[in-house]
């Protein structure tokens, strides 16, 4: 689907559903001022098409996790066979191919320090045609998870943001309750499809539809789970994105990695190990439009010492990845 196939209330939609991805149809249909039947027709057509996937996702610090961002330098016959392998991968968000179609970066999850070292530390390294490779872990977000570049689109004005945020996540003063085996049948069934039925969820966990909503519910206010949406870059025209490390005085890093999260042109920004010490992901129009950004609004920043920027050849998992054409290179990380 090319980007003139997609119109307004397509947006609209999608910033509907990055706002509260469970929202029923009816109550998005009020807000957005067409029927429910539109609204259900209309997701079912994005849904089918490959246009967007709404994904129940968690708070990594909530379920005991570390986020490493992994930079994979390949041989230029590799590296889009070694970016498909690891989105294939259950603990990878995101994977692309950078710069001159060398190198690969993607954010890995891991639950204990023997995970991360069989993929970063063995695995990888010991790939055939991978010629290095470096792990820097993130310490702190500043722009992602439950915020997106939707949010930035302005597609919704603030009063239907408005009417369709849900509360506010309450952060427990004291620890979680923590996930147990049975929040993991259910939250695996939100990461395939954040929009599961509750009886089709009921079945996958053995509660009632009833336990079901409240332990969602539950799941939702304390802040461990939330909804992301997975959507075609061409729905809202987003034209050159690239990775940009860089490296700033620590004294100034959580002010500066503040203000780069409110800029417009950012999707995605976090503190992370390594002497570039903060990343972000930046979306512009073009490629003067990325060169103005650099030259005035990163220039603008005093505490930048360093930089380094990679264009994005190529979003193989994560926003930004859908309707993209597969590979038909055959290998396997796993």
């Amino acid at each position: 689907m090319e980007s003139d196939a997609f119109d307004d209330l397509d947006r609209a939609l999608v910033h509907a559903l990055q706002l509260d991805g469970r929202a029923p149809f009816s109550r998005i249909a009020r807000v957005l001022g067409v029927s429910d039947q539109t609204v259900a027709r209309r997701y079912t057509r994005l849904r089918t098409t490959g246009a967007i996937r709404v994904l129940g996702l968690t708070d990594p610090a909530a379920v005991g996790d570390v986020v490493w961002l992994v930079r994979v330098r390949c041989l230029p016959d590799a590296a889009l066979a070694v970016a498909e392998a690891l989105a294939r991968r259950t603990d990878t968000s995101w994977v692309s191919v950078l710069s001159d179609g060398t190198e690969v970066a993607a954010s890995t999850r891991a639950a204990s320090g023997q995970d991360s070292d069989t993929l970063l530390l063995r695995k990888l390294p010991q790939t055939p045609r991978v010629v290095g490779v470096s792990a820097h872990c993130v310490l702190h977000e500043y722009f992602g998870g439950e915020q997106s570049l939707v949010h930035k689109s302005d597609t919704l004005t603030d009063e239907q943001v408005e009417r369709l945020r849900p509360p506010a996540a309450r952060r427990p003063e004291g620890p979680r309750r923590p996930v147990g085996a049975e929040d993991r049948k259910l939250l695996d069934a939100l990461v395939r499809d954040g929009r599961t039925p509750l009886a089709e969820l009921a079945a996958a966990t053995g509660w009632s539809q009833s336990t079901v909503r409240r332990r969602m519910a539950e799941l939702r206010a304390d802040g461990t789970l939330y909804f992301d949406v997975d959507y075609s870059t061409r729905m809202f025209r987003q034209g050159v994105r690239a990775t940009m490390w860089l490296s700033v005085r620590p004294s100034d890093l959580a002010a500066t990695g503040q203000t780069l999260a409110d800029h417009p042109e950012v999707a995605f920004a976090c503190a992370t190990t390594g002497s570039k010490n903060l990343l972000a992901t930046v979306v512009c129009a073009d490629v003067p439009a990325l060169y103005t950004y650099l030259t005035t609004r990163i220039a603008e920043l005093p505490a930048v010492r360093d930089m380094e920027i990679s264009p994005i050849l190529r979003r193989i998992k994560g926003p930004g990845a859908l309707l993209s054409p597969p590979s038909r290179v055959p290998w396997r990380a796993s």
